[in-house]
């Protein structure tokens, strides 16, 4: 999708606004999107025809920044998009009708004020800081994701529902259904935009799909989140169903979650890997794992950003809900996967696809910075079952749990000095102010299941 240096060689030379308009004219493009993220994570664009392409690719287009949730006031309300040319690419035709209308590229941006100078509350903006954190102490992070979706039939009258399209499960063959023909859907329109892809299959649930593409710069798999994201709610459109990246749609099913695998590079060497280290792992590794842990209450609120984030945070249902690393099983938070040499990674389990993916990736990257500055050593891996332990076994192993509700994560997140500073003071207010207001409305509201459970007993 956009060049970048890989941890195995050079990649290509950067594009320019000349070479940017040249494929514009040639590939018949007609509307070019600029596309941005706002705090909530919440993917925007600004739309422009022909006459204006040169204008966009010179970093020359404003946009209402009071109009974008925890941007800027309206006093203060003009701002630039400045695009990342390496993000250039032509959508694919999802439908003939669209087709006909013409062709639409994108440009993602950074959000800057209007003399120039980088907006503090653009997400990406935050993730680029930490990033040149890591390069300042000779590291590079690049990140592998696993983002999982529902696909959900209308209603006769067009509306969502969680009435499921299948009844398969966990890496199920047959039934040969919509969902198996949107997944390749899916699959074929982003390797038409550049991604590799290393696999899709049918997640646990009825209804529950996953598509793996292949790691890259934590930047560039931010930006092919957002990406995948919209290729998956477009796809499902033209099927006549409906795409959910909501953690937990459904009761007693698996929720979805989005596993990030995280490995620091030193040019092309990984260094995380360690052949004569415990667990052929590097002291490096081992330091950015309890940073993680250490920090992982504080995060909490960041990857896992929805009231409804925290229904799949349960036992019972395979999310981590124990602060703890293992080399051989999936009941931790972290996850150190089998391969060794340049595929070394920590696989942290908590994140799912309803957070900001630029936000996430920066406090993670964050936390295992900490653990790295301040030369910490996590507690011994666990390699039995956490969810099998009891509260005894878990004091002894100092097995810590994750937040239970949204409000308590937000707690959490404001007593971390260290994610509240890499989030910086713009985003850190506003995420705090929007998610208890989001608590506060949750809490006012009446459920179904009181009615149910406490209406004809008290």
């Amino acid at each position: 999708m956009s060049p970048h240096r890989s941890p195995h060689g050079d990649g290509p030379t950067l594009p320019t606004p000349d070479s940017v308009l040249a494929e514009l004219q040639q590939g018949e493009v007609k509307f070019l999107r600029l596309q941005f993220t706002d705090i909530l994570g919440t993917t925007k664009n600004v739309e422009v025809p022909k006459s204006q392409f040169f204008k966009a690719l010179n970093g020359d287009v404003t946009f209402d920044g009071s109009a974008v949730e925890g941007f800027t006031r309206v006093e203060e309300s003009d701002m630039l998009l400045r695009p990342d040319l390496s993000t250039f690419l032509i959508y694919p035709q999802f439908s003939r009708e669209e087709g006909e209308r013409g062709r639409i590229a994108r440009l993602i941006c950074d959000v800057a004020l209007p003399d120039g100078t980088p907006f503090t509350g653009d997400p990406r903006y935050v993730l680029r800081q930490q990033i040149e954190r890591a390069q300042a102490m000779g590291f590079e992070m690049f990140v592998g994701t696993e983002p999982e979706f529902f696909l959900f039939e209308r209603t006769a009258t067009g509306l969502g529902s969680t009435v499921t399209h299948d009844k398969a499960g966990y890496f199920d063959l047959a039934p040969i259904d919509k969902g198996e023909r949107i997944r390749r859907e899916i699959a074929n329109k982003l390797v038409e935009m550049g991604f590799e892809i290393e696999g899709a299959h049918h997640e646990v649930a009825p209804g529950q799909h996953e598509i793996d593409f292949r790691y890259a710069p934590a930047l560039e798999t931010a930006d092919r989140i957002a990406t995948f994201k919209f290729v998956v709610k477009r796809v499902a459109l033209e099927y006549g169903l409906i795409a959910s990246f909501l953690p937990k749609p459904m009761p007693g099913v698996n929720g979805s979650g989005m596993h990030c695998h995280l490995s620091l590079f030193q040019g092309s060497t990984n260094a995380f890997a360690q052949p004569e280290g415990e667990y052929g792992l590097s002291r490096t590794a081992t330091q950015f794992i309890a940073g993680l842990l250490d920090h992982a209450q504080g995060i909490t609120a960041i990857t896992n950003p929805l009231v409804n984030s925290y229904k799949r945070l349960v036992p019972g249902f395979e999310a981590p809900v124990n602060i703890a690393w293992s080399t051989s099983n999936r009941s931790a938070l972290i996850r150190i996967p089998s391969k060794r040499g340049n595929s070394t990674r920590a696989e942290v389990r908590m994140p799912d696809p309803s957070c900001n993916p630029y936000l996430a990736l920066a406090v993670m990257l964050a936390a295992g910075l900490d653990g790295i500055q301040n030369d910490m050593e996590p507690p011994p891996a666990i390699q039995r079952n956490i969810f099998k332990m009891t509260v005894r076994e878990k004091r002894h192993h100092r097995v810590k749990e994750l937040p239970t509700d949204l409000r308590e994560a937000v707690d959490e997140l404001q007593k971390d000095e260290v994610i509240a500073r890499a989030l910086g003071e713009h985003v850190m207010d506003h995420f705090v102010e929007a998610k208890m207001a989001e608590w506060r409305e949750y809490s006012a509201t009446i459920h179904p299941w009181e009615l149910e459970r406490y209406l004809d007993l008290v």
